[in-house]
């Protein structure tokens, strides 16, 4: 069909876009297209998407769009437009954001369908929405966003998560969802033991609540020892992670679930970063001087369940409470310094997983040792503790 033919194209069929841009997408071959993405903005019902391409020159065009249902056969027309409007023989990926439990479907379906995949972190896209000159804020918009920084950015590609993660990180989340609850039902129970005559039937529901939950409670952890039994190479990473002081079974496996077994995490600084434990400092000028603190922007269950572990390293290995010290005394802030101890371990965790060892409480001493001598033979200033 010549690009002449276009004139003759109802305006309803343009709106439509699939063979307007189809012939556009065929009048910009004579251009050389480095990198084609979809970018895709996940929410309950839909997938709201956008197709885009950098060319030779770097230019980044953004030359369809469309809604899609989110279930499989909103999956399958999806592809078809998409199949429609590229060109496979040039570089192609799907980016979206990680948005709550509503994009696994459609990425597991892109996997087994082998499509190249990245799904980032909402603050990312977010941070990123910033730089661009975007006044209103819809569906539309976050998917152009998503598909331009999938063009200009060098992404990792998804990978499904072991099926053995997955099921304790199910399991995981629903304990924790379930710890909440019974903290609560207790709090109500305490609360209502307190009034002046006390509904007894009330007491007797909240009681008998708090023992349904403790029953499930029970049955989940039952459940995750079976895993533990039954994989022997869980059992050995779990049993490693373990002999560091304070990390329990359970923080182990759900360390390892949320990370995927650290599936795409490449140093300690980026898996800080995806927990949300990393540092976020404001400094312009002399007028902005916000105070450090943590970003929070990341995997609030990695976050939580490094928080109990914390404590108990802080009493029981001399390293974490020299640390905790060390930070609370410079900053007079306990919280700074338990977040500190939350993310050496964390760190921690992740070496010995790396590289298949032990924790060797006599080691981080020799570091800081070397690091001392270091700093006294060249006559710079030694920074021996973590901010925050």
């Amino acid at each position: 069909m010549a690009l002449s033919s276009i004139s003759r194209i109802s305006d309803q069929e343009k709106k439509r876009g699939d063979i307007y841009h189809f012939m556009l997408l065929n009048n910009h071959r004579m251009e050389k297209i480095l990198k084609q993405v979809l970018g895709v903005d996940v929410d309950q019902k839909n997938l709201v998407v956008t197709l885009g391409r950098l060319t030779e020159d770097l230019t980044v065009e953004l030359y369809a769009h469309k809604v899609f249902a989110n279930n499989k056969k909103g999956f399958l027309s999806l592809l078809k437009w998409v199949n429609s409007l590229t060109d496979r023989s040039i570089s192609f990926q799907i980016v979206m954001e990680a948005t709550g439990v509503y994009h696994e479907s459609f990425a597991y379906f892109l996997d087994e369908k082998g499509y190249a995949l990245s799904v980032v972190l909402p603050n990312k896209i977010s941070n990123y929405m910033r730089t661009l000159d975007i006044r209103t804020v819809t569906d539309k918009s976050c998917s152009q966003a998503i598909a331009r920084f999938g063009l200009e950015r060098k992404l990792d590609c998804w990978k499904r998560p072991k099926k053995i993660y997955k099921r304790l990180q199910q399991l995981t989340r629903e304990r924790a969802q379930i710890i909440d609850e019974r903290t609560m039902v207790k709090n109500q129970l305490h609360a209502e033991k307190a009034e002046a005559g006390p509904n007894k039937n009330s007491l007797k529901r909240l009681e008998s609540r708090i023992k349904f939950l403790k029953k499930q409670d029970a049955e989940i952890m039952k459940e995750l020892n079976g895993y533990l039994k039954e994989d022997g190479t869980l059992a050995q990473q779990v049993k490693r992670i373990t002999t560091i002081p304070g990390v329990g079974e359970l923080t182990a496996m759900t360390v390892l679930a949320e990370t995927n077994g650290f599936e795409l995490i490449r140093n300690k600084r980026q898996l800080t970063s995806y927990a949300g434990l990393d540092v976020k400092e404001k400094l312009s000028g002399t007028s902005v001087h916000k105070k450090p603190k943590i970003s929070k922007q990341g995997n609030r269950n990695l976050r939580k369940a490094m928080y109990f572990p914390a404590i108990t390293a802080i009493k029981h290995n001399t390293n974490q409470k020299d640390l905790y010290e060390r930070v609370t005394n410079k900053n007079g802030i306990k919280m700074k310094g338990l977040v500190a101890v939350q993310r050496k371990l964390l760190e921690l965790i992740y070496t010995i997983y790396k590289n298949e060892t032990v924790f060797d409480p006599e080691y981080e001493n020799s570091v800081t040792t070397k690091k001392a001598v270091h700093a006294i033979q060249t006559g710079s200033k030694a920074v021996l503790e973590i901010q925050i």
